[in-house]
């Protein structure tokens, strides 16, 4: 499980813009229930001789539930620090209105506490409390009229057509939530939303008013834009908000980060001066299983962990260990033990290469022991690679092995895959047994659609993040998917991709595997 989404747990837009009549602002309304959130810069709707140009504001005020990420992160349900990126997710809500373009949205901190409110009203701002224009909450007003904001840890996204989503890189400041190491961000309140300051107004300061940190402000609280300002209109941006009807549409902090667990056992390859020194590397993965339950050998802990490795026609090993060639868990030459290490709980790996001798070895076992103490015994098979005397075309066939019709939305499950050469010609000895072995396809990604309307649910994450990549052991390719990011009632299909380095390019599958997510 590589992808985590944490919808909003608050959201609201405020505002100082004006109501209906146009003469009174709407800086106590509050629209914490809306099924919208927007930011815009209005100019010039209404007008004085004494204040000149008026200008119109929205922001937009968000926050997630950062104590359940905490709780993750020590359940081990979420990645370790700097193993996992974070990205705040805001899908654009399309409406009638101008549609600013080539705009910029700062995204802050909020340094103090506020309410969500149950307004609905975004036209005539008529619903009043809570969070607001002038109040973080009822009776509890901001500082600064427009919201209270951290100057560190801020991002600026560009919207160069302006219907565009959001998808931006949070991770230093959600990082500094979590970990609570610095003071400065004890204060987990979630994130403000508005207009660069050259945008949503430019104010040079004049006599009689109170500056604030969007300007000055009249001693009402109003903001008033300066005669010799800036005199542009940014109109509407909208996002769908955490109340909104569309389940993939709600603003959500996304955890995004490999989790693969790589295991050679069934793909284990003798070295070969053909390869480079890292492709000559093999990983073997132990996973300790007690009672149905990943957990670390109390001796063991986190500590290294030894892997010898033995020659053996039985089903035992036997003999001495063999002597190892320098490289991954090897650190010298002709060294009896590969130094194995804890990948996550329960789970520890050991890279190693073999030379194959004149007559290679068929049967290999390894052993992984530490202070005298055998944990596991494995074995596996190892071949030589193949070489080819013309530019093969790598051609597969995929099924799912334990695909169910129907998934509970509250549960994990675990995707395996069968996968073959499409031009497989297996010998009478091979149908005839029970369990046929399954190549593994060492860069495989999967992609979550939604049937109906053919949606990415969960899309392809073949970049930095490999959030999507698959797993593999001796039993071939598999993943784990929590149907919680998915939306109950509806059919999925899960497609797969598969890199092709012949090509240079990931190649999708034409197998698809369909499933319902019910309560």
């Amino acid at each position: 499980m590589a992808i985590l989404r944490y919808t909003a747990s608050a959201d609201n837009t405020i505002t100082n813009a004006f109501e209906a009549n146009l003469t009174d602002r709407g800086t106590g309304s509050n629209m914490g229930y809306a099924d919208a959130l927007e930011v815009f810069s209005i100019y010039g709707q209404m007008s004085s001789s004494t204040m000149g140009q008026s200008q119109e504001l929205s922001r937009i005020l968000i926050d997630f539930d950062v104590p359940t990420l905490i709780a993750d992160r020590s359940a081990g349900t979420l990645a370790a620090s700097g193993s996992v990126s974070w990205y705040l997710k805001m899908h654009n809500a399309r409406t009638p209105f101008t549609l600013p373009q080539g705009f910029n949205l700062v995204v802050a901190p909020i340094s103090r506490s506020w309410s969500e409110g149950t307004g609905l009203d975004m036209d005539e701002y008529q619903d009043a409390g809570a969070s607001n224009w002038l109040s973080s909450s009822t009776g509890s007003p901001w500082a600064t009229v427009g919201g209270d904001y951290m100057t560190g840890s801020n991002y600026t996204v560009n919207f160069p057509l302006g219907y565009e989503d959001m998808n931006l890189d949070v991770s230093d400041l959600v990082e500094k939530w979590i970990s609570g190491a610095d003071s400065a961000y004890t204060v987990r309140s979630g994130v403000g939303i508005r207009l660069v300051s050259t945008e949503e107004a430019y104010y040079s300061g004049s006599s009689g008013l109170t500056t604030g940190a969007a300007g000055p402000l009249s001693t009402s609280g109003s903001l008033i834009h300066n005669p010799n300002g800036a005199r542009e209109s940014y109109y509407t941006k909208k996002f769908f908000s955490r109340s909104s009807e569309f389940f993939f549409k709600r603003p959500v902090l996304e955890a995004r980060w490999n989790s693969g667990v790589f295991d050679d056992r069934e793909n284990f390859y003798f070295s070969s001066s053909n390869a480079p020194s890292e492709d000559n590397l093999n990983t073997l993965v132990f996973y300790n299983y007690i009672r149905g339950q990943l957990v670390n050998p109390p001796a063991v802990g986190t500590n290294d962990i030894f892997v010898s490795f033995y020659s053996s026609s039985n089903s035992a090993p036997t003999g001495s260990k063999l002597n190892l060639a320098q490289g991954g868990a090897v650190v010298t030459d002709l060294d009896v033990n590969a130094t194995g290490g804890l990948l996550s709980t329960g789970i520890y790996t050991c890279n190693v290469a073999l030379t194959a001798a004149t007559t290679p070895l068929t049967v290999i076992h390894d052993v992984w022991h530490s202070g005298g103490v055998e944990y596991f015994t494995g074995s596996f098979y190892p071949e030589k690679f193949p070489t080819y005397d013309s530019n093969p075309t790598f051609t597969k066939v995929t099924s799912c092995r334990n695909l169910k019709d129907v998934y509970s939305g509250a549960e994990t499950s675990r995707f395996r895959f069968f996968v073959r050469s499409k031009d497989w010609s297996p010998t009478v000895y091979t149908v005839a047994t029970a369990v046929n072995p399954t190549e593994v396809m060492p860069s495989a990604s999967y992609n979550v659609r939604r049937v109906i309307d053919n949606y990415d649910a969960i899309p392809y994450g073949t970049g930095s993040d490999l959030c999507t990549l698959l797993s593999y052991d001796k039993d071939g390719n598999y993943f784990d998917l929590d149907m919680r990011l998915l939306e109950n009632g509806y059919m999925y299909e899960i497609k797969l991709s598969y890199y092709n380095d012949s090509i240079g390019a990931w190649q999708e599958q034409p197998q698809t595997f369909k499933f319902r997510v019910d309560e």
